[in-house]
């Protein structure tokens, strides 16, 4: 006699399955739960981060005199070295023309 009565209240629902549509999926309830927790565990870590760097007193050491003396030699041997610049296009040679044709001026 059961199986009657389940069957029964089953049939009121196969209207409401059919509106749903099979390709539509949607996150719901869970999907935005997880996305929030997500949300907050990366704030507290952004907000632990700044606490943390705000703990740090950096101060740069001067170099020392051989370190200086170093960075100026390699400074100097960067300025030394030219790179050729080419700022105008070049008149074609007389082989680059056809015969016949004069140079522009």
């Amino acid at each position: 006699m059961g199986g009657v009565t389940d069957s029964h209240a089953l049939q009121h629902l196969v209207p409401l399955a059919q509106d749903l549509d099979e390709n539509k999926v949607t996150p719901g309830l869970l999907g935005f739960v997880v996305f929030a927790v997500i949300a907050f565990a990366l704030w507290m870590l952004m907000k632990n981060m700044g606490k943390q760097m705000k703990k740090i007193d950096f101060e740069e050491q001067p170099p020392t005199p051989a370190e200086a003396a170093r960075a100026r030699a390699r400074a100097a041997r960067r300025a030394a070295v030219v790179i050729p610049v080419q700022t105008e296009d070049p008149a074609p040679s007389a082989a680059d023309r056809p015969a016949g044709q004069t140079p522009r001026p």
